[in-house]
């Protein structure tokens, strides 16, 4: 049976709903296909598969301080493109472990690069990649999925979903990544306590993240019911939210905490 977004057949024994995501081309650069050949291995996590090629084995699980190697609060990003926001963060707060999750290998290779330049050393070539960021790891998978069954219960202190696909067409929406079934698997795995912060430039999807948390008995909004968070310091300006900008459309940030 074809799926009715992307035409492309879809395995009956799986996935039966849309995904938030369609794979794209998996051309790197020069310096990116470098960076993934020679060192994804120090960051990339391997993850058994089920039927798909970014699924996740529902009888695997990411152990935190196996993979860290300590006991450390977790934040994890959904859908980290490009790498901007989960590198600066990891570069910035040794003291945390950060998992950044991403479908395309472009942007996982580009991650790995930046990681490069964030521990680089200035006294080699220039500031070439030396020290490597220890508390940070990436992961290629559907985050529902890996939310749903390989991270444990309560081991995530913070959850972030920048500027997610807005799937603006009406017949597309219902690709969203913010659902009601998805604020349920983030409450899974966030901590009591922990924070799930959100950010969208476009307006109609910025409602539709308000109207699933602010329905959920899982969570309060840190700054009022209905009410829009100031932008979050830890979220880089990146060239996306640019163009967004350039063209009109405003960023809103959103933070909700566990109860």
């Amino acid at each position: 049976m074809p799926d009715p977004v992307t035409s492309e057949p879809v395995d009956p024994r799986y996935r039966r709903q849309p995904v938030s995501f369609v794979r794209r081309s998996a051309r790197l650069t020069t310096a990116q296909g470098k960076a993934w050949d020679t060192r994804r291995d120090r960051y990339l996590v391997d993850v058994p598969r089920g039927a798909a090629v970014t699924s996740v084995d529902p009888s695997w699980t990411f152990d935190p301080v196996q993979v860290f190697g300590r006991t450390a609060p977790l934040v994890v990003e959904i859908g980290s493109g490009q790498g901007e926001a989960i590198v600066a963060a990891a570069a910035a707060h040794p003291e945390r472990d950060h998992l950044a999750v991403e479908v395309y290998t472009p942007g996982l290779a580009q991650t790995i690069v930046r990681a490069g330049h964030a521990g680089a050393d200035p006294g080699r070539d220039g500031g070439a990649p030396g020290n490597e960021l220890d508390n940070l790891r990436l992961v290629q998978a559907d985050a529902a999925e890996l939310l749903a069954t390989a991270l444990p219960e309560a081991s995530v202190d913070e959850l972030w979903v920048f500027f997610p696909d807005p799937w603006h067409k009406s017949r597309h929406q219902k690709r969203r990544l913010v659902t009601p079934a998805f604020a349920e698997v983030v409450a899974r795995v966030l901590r009591p306590g922990g924070v799930w912060r959100l950010a969208t430039d476009w307006s109609h999807y910025a409602d539709q993240m308000r109207e699933v948390l602010e329905a959920s008995d899982d969570f309060r909004n840190a700054h009022g019911p209905g009410e829009r968070a100031p932008r979050f310091e830890g979220r880089v300006l990146t060239s996306f939210e640019k163009k967004g900008s350039a063209a009109g459309r405003g960023a809103t940030d959103l933070e909700y905490v566990r109860r």
